[in-house]
Formats: C-alpha cells, sequence, structure tokens
C-alpha cells in the first residue's frame, strides 16, 4: 500500500513539472497585396499549432510575433491575449503585415530564393503568463524561435524548426 502511495505521489510530481509547450506552422494565406509605390505590402493569416503539454491552465497576455528575412524584420504579427486549458491544442490564426520596402533591400537574394523556390523566414516571439496552480498564480515567460523554409509560389512550408525555452518564475 505504502509503495503505491510513493507511486502514485511520484508519477503526479513528475507529471506535474513545468514542460515547454510547442509551436508547429500549420499554414500561411495571403489575404492581400498592397500597393505602396514602388513596392507591394502583403498581409497574410499564418496558422500555428500551439500544444499546452502541462496539467494546468495557462493563460497568456497580447505580444506580437516578428517576422525576418535575411536578418531584417520584415514584419510582425499581433498575438492576442488568450487561455489553453491542460493537455491541449489549439490554433492560433495570425494576421501578419509584411514590408515589401525590406524585401526590397534583398532584391537580389530574394529574386535568387523564388527561382529556387525556398524562401527562409524566422520568427521571434516572447510571451509572458501565469499558470494557476491550486491557488496560486504562478507566472512564466516562454521564447520561440521558429525557422522556417516556404515555397514562395505554392506558399507550402518545405521545412521547420522551432526552439522554445520557458522560465518560470516562482515568487
Amino acid at each position: 500500500m505504502l509503495g503505491a502511495a510513493a507511486a502514485t505521489a511520484t508519477t503526479v510530481i513528475l507529471s506535474a513539472k513545468p514542460r515547454d509547450p510547442a509551436f508547429h506552422l500549420i499554414s500561411i494565406d495571403l489575404n492581400s497585396f498592397k500597393f505602396n509605390f514602388p513596392l507591394l505590402d502583403t498581409e497574410m493569416t499564418i496558422t500555428v499549432h500551439v500544444t499546452n503539454p502541462n496539467v494546468v491552465s495557462i493563460q497568456y497576455s497580447s505580444t506580437e510575433m516578428f517576422v525576418y528575412y535575411a536578418g531584417s524584420l520584415l514584419g510582425s504579427a499581433p498575438v492576442m491575449a488568450s487561455s489553453q486549458p491542460p493537455k491541449s491544442c489549439q490554433l492560433l490564426r495570425l494576421s501578419a503585415r509584411l514590408s515589401g520596402l525590406q524585401l526590397a533591400h534583398h532584391a537580389t537574394r530574394f529574386l535568387a530564393d523564388v527561382a529556387r523556390r525556398e524562401i527562409v523566414l524566422d520568427s521571434v516571439v516572447h510571451i509572458e503568463g501565469a499558470a494557476k496552480v491550486l491557488w496560486w498564480d504562478h507566472k512564466f515567460s516562454v521564447h520561440v524561435d521558429s525557422h522556417v523554409t516556404v515555397d514562395p509560389l505554392f506558399l507550402d512550408i518545405i521545412d521547420q524548426e522551432n526552439k522554445s525555452e520557458m522560465d518560470v518564475f516562482v515568487t
């Protein structure tokens, strides 16, 4: 009986250990092009699959995801404040606006990438929130770096690597 209680307690403690959420880019959909002479700005919807592997629900504040091309800030997408239940998945649809001016600074490289049908984009987002355990709110922050290769003609995701790092604050 004592062994079963100890095993149960160990399982609860190990499953309660905070784990990094998982992020996976599902799709990129173009919404519109805006002609901003002599350049073309783009609005798109980025769909991200988010998994909360933790045994508690989380609430997070609004933030912004930044999209980079060749080291230059290309645009951003607001992430609205929300919550996510424990051990769950959800889809986030983020509206992004990308600047044609930034692409113009890398025109030669961009045209070569289009010809190869592989554009590499990087994105960064820093999310802060709280996880409620019993009556305590445990604050956390998650930093996510994504490296995505996209086919510029069909907007297919060819490859992606997502790294997340979570810090939990006990004060």
